[in-house]
């Protein structure tokens, strides 16, 4: 394996989990390049300023950021413990008030209550979860009734045209596939938002609870 494919792989190995220093740095970068979808995705949710919400995969921390100016409590689950240190000390004083309350877990097994939150948001995360449907089994068993999920994904066509995506794990399904995995799981699909993000197509489905 040449220098660049070593530092693409491990560029796609620290977006799927981010680690160490060079992880802080990639949560930095996410914030930045992803900031247009992430913006959008809490939008979506349409809070009213009371309801608990939650990131799943928040990276580098821009969706609890938005979520804190918008809903009364804001949980955060990521894989990495990189990610959550960061976000425990950039969220030090809204961790110390109890709005907001980090997790660590993965997204087909959520250290959360049923039905404990109203909105949930969670962007560029399934290409790193094998079973889909036990990944939104899990969204749809701790969203109350009623409540709304927000799915952003960057367009998997597009994304395919990537070596580095395609020949490091990344999982790119069809559009289609995972609006029919969440209806499946109780989470139909009842909006679908289109963007470009720095000229890549990128997808927001908007999905209501059961």
């Amino acid at each position: 394996m040449g220098l660049r494919e070593r530092f693409q792989a491990g560029l796609a190995r620290q977006l799927g989990h981010p680690s160490g220093l060079r992880g802080r740095v990639v949560g930095a970068m996410l914030n930045r390049r992803n900031r247009e979808a992430v913006v959008r995705a809490v939008a979506a949710l349409g809070l009213t300023g009371g309801e608990r919400a939650a990131d799943i995969g928040f990276g580098g921390g821009l969706g609890l950021t938005l979520l804190l100016r918008e809903a009364s409590v804001v949980h955060g689950v990521d894989i990495s413990t990189t990610m959550l240190d960061r976000a425990r000390g950039t969220f030090h004083r809204e961790l110390a008030a109890g709005r907001l309350v980090l997790h660590e877990g993965s997204m087909t097994a959520l250290p959360l209550e049923d039905a404990s939150v109203d909105a949930i948001v969670s962007t560029n995360t399934v290409y790193f979860v094998e079973d889909l449907a036990a990944a939104f089994a899990e969204v749809a068993r701790v969203l109350a009734p009623g409540g709304r999920f927000v799915l952003g994904i960057g367009d998997p066509e597009l994304m395919a045209k990537s070596r580095m995506l395609a020949d490091n794990g990344f999982r790119l399904r069809p559009v289609p596939q995972l609006e029919t995995a969440l209806a499946t799981a109780g989470l139909p699909v009842t909006g679908h938002e289109r963007l470009s993000q720095r000229g890549l197509g990128f997808h927001l489905l908007i999905c209501g609870r059961n």
